[in-house]
């Protein structure tokens, strides 16, 4: 779009970099070759950047393009001037004035180029040799100067400097004020190639500029003219368009925030009304649509808020709108969306719109909305695929082929019963004898430990668990199990033939009668526990230990500490103490 161009062009010029607004300002004549304005515009960067050639060939496309508009008569003498055409600047200035007799800006460039042409016509007349010093100061050669001089570069870090040197460049004439600051007579010389002496006080004298065979003393010093004023660009025009632009955009704001108001106070028809009026007077700003969509969703008309959303979402693309305005309408879409669902299915376009948010912008609040509604559809799920009767079917099914040893065809039976009924602590436990078959001890003490926690009075729970721990030859645990579990069915022979093999380990390991090799093993086991860990780190239980191999009277003492005897016990069971 050319506005978008112009725009760009206006902005890169306000911060003065000219070849960039020459770019854009180029883009817009492209698409816009009968706009006077953009000519007009450009006409302004070439001037800045010295091109007076090009700025005279667009400030005379605008005069043409547009002969009854003064600003065109300013570009084309500013350009003249630039060019020393003064007589040709003073006449552009006149035509101007001819429209607008009071344009300020005309009648300032009207008084430079005529003062200009006299100084001209003076110098002719007196043959007066060409303005070196004011040559000096055209152009971004200069700071280019500056800079690579290692004395002058230096007073480019003073603003007091840097400042003294804009103003003579913008009008060399100005030199005159500065003569006294050796810093302006240190870049002059560097600008002009040539080494100044400096005289007692504070005054500087200028030398000619030195050569291979030094003039006669009598050879007369070069006075310093009166240097040529260069004309600075006028800032950039705003039309009547850009004025119409800007009273509807706060006409459009003022809408939204009646509407907001009204949003406050609930009354949402009213806040509905003003955003619409926002909507049809600024079609540039998605923040309108979205509102109206959040007054929707408040409404519960998911439907409408979700039309708002789209068309805010697909408008902002075509502006190129911030980001996390696309994510607002992305993540109120999806709001719309999870209120609307009734299954698990329905979910699932609420969570794609999530995600599509987050990739806009990652917003807390979004992650938060997209959590809730992946749990949300989990739930559903689950209850949408609760079944007991096919639970029951499934756990016997599962039951048939543990019968026949297929333990991974079981397995997969007892896990679809559980997905049909996840509280049933049957199917748990059957699940954890397969595992404990299989040899997958960690997930049949899992399926165990889950099995006691849906129903602590289940004996076979108990069982399972304990096999599990016996298997894995944590005798001592395996037995606090068993004992656990007859706590609750006294009289259930799998748990007192659990508790007897256990004993009998814990007999073993008591008497010595472990091979140097189980012993080891079991040794190695039991230093992994954390528990026995605890033990062994306990300064009083060291102390203990010591007490039994060294003072039996003290030892005898511990014996009646019933805490101290269980740890003792832990350790004799995981056959890291041994009694004689």
């Amino acid at each position: 779009m050319a506005d978008e161009a112009k725009a760009k062009g206006n902005a890169a010029f306000s911060s003065g970099d000219f070849n960039t607004a020459v770019k854009h300002f180029t883009d817009a004549i492209n698409i816009s070759p009968t706009n006077h304005v953009l000519y007009s515009n450009r006409s302004a960067a070439y001037a800045s950047l010295h091109k007076y050639d090009a700025a005279l060939s667009d400030a005379k496309k605008t005069v043409d393009l547009k002969p009854d508009w003064s600003k065109g008569y300013s570009r084309l003498g500013a350009a003249h001037l630039g060019l020393h055409q003064y007589q040709e600047a003073v006449s552009a200035y006149k035509k101007g004035l001819e429209i607008d007799p009071n344009n300020e800006a005309l009648k300032s460039g009207l008084a430079d180029a005529q003062s200009a042409a006299t100084a001209s016509a003076s110098r002719a007349r007196s043959a007066q040799p060409p303005n070196l010093f004011g040559d000096a100061f055209q152009g971004p050669e200069m700071w280019a100067k500056l800079t690579a001089d290692p004395t002058t570069r230096a007073f480019l870090q003073q603003p007091d400097f840097v400042k003294a040197m804009q103003e003579i460049q913008r009008n060399p004439s100005k030199l005159n004020e500065h003569l006294k600051d050796q810093r302006v007579m240190q870049a002059l010389g560097v600008l002009l190639n040539v080494k100044f002496a400096h005289g007692g006080g504070d005054d500087m004298e200028v030398p000619e500029a030195e050569t291979s065979s030094p003039p006669p003393p009598s050879h007369p010093v070069k006075e310093v003219k009166k240097p040529e004023p260069v004309p600075e660009p006028e800032p950039m025009e705003i039309t009547g368009e850009d004025k119409e632009k800007k009273e509807k955009k706060e006409k459009a704001l003022k809408e939204k925030e009646t509407g907001n108001a009204a949003y406050k106070k609930k009354d949402f028809e009213t806040a509905i009304q003003h955003y619409t009026k926002a909507m049809e007077i600024d079609d540039e700003d998605i923040s309108y649509i979205t509102n109206r969509a959040a007054v929707y969703l408040e409404m519960g008309k998911y439907e409408d808020c979700i039309k708002d959303c789209d068309k805010a979402v697909e408008r902002g693309r075509e502006l190129r709108a911030d980001y996390k305005m696309i994510a607002k309408a992305l993540t109120r879409k999806g709001t719309a969306l999870a209120k609307m669902a009734k299954c698990s299915k329905d979910y699932e376009p609420a969570i794609e719109t999530f995600q599509k948010a987050l990739t806009e912008h990652r917003n807390p609040d979004t992650l938060k909305k997209l959590n809730d509604a992946e749990k949300a559809k989990k739930e559903l799920e689950q209850q949408e695929y609760f079944d007991p009767k096919m639970a029951d079917e499934e756990r016997e099914k599962g039951n048939e082929c543990f019968k026949q040893q297929k333990y991974p065809e079981a397995v997969k039976h007892y896990t679809e019963s559980l997905r049909r009924n996840p509280k049933d602590p049957k199917a748990y436990s059957n699940r954890a004898a397969c595992y404990t078959k299989l040899g997958a001890l960690p997930e049949g003490l899992k399926d165990a430990e889950k099995c006691i926690e849906l129903d602590p009075t289940f004996s076979k729970g108990y069982t399972r668990k304990g096999a599990v721990q016996f298997f894995m030859k944590e005798y001592d645990k395996a037995l606090e199990t068993y004992q656990e579990g007859l706590k609750h069915n006294p009289n259930n022979q799998e748990l007192l033939d659990g508790v007897r093999r256990c004993v009998e380990q814990i007999n073993k390991a008591n008497r010595g009668d472990l091979s140097p090799e189980e012993l080891k093993e079991r040794q190695a086991k039991a230093m992994q526990d954390p528990e026995i860990q605890n033990i062994l780190s306990d300064p009083v239980m060291r102390q203990v230990l010591v007490d039994f191999q060294e003072n039996p009277k003290a030892a005898q003492e511990h014996t009646k500490n019933p805490m101290v005897m269980n740890k003792i016990q832990k350790l004799i069971s995981a056959g890291i103490v041994q009694m004689r």
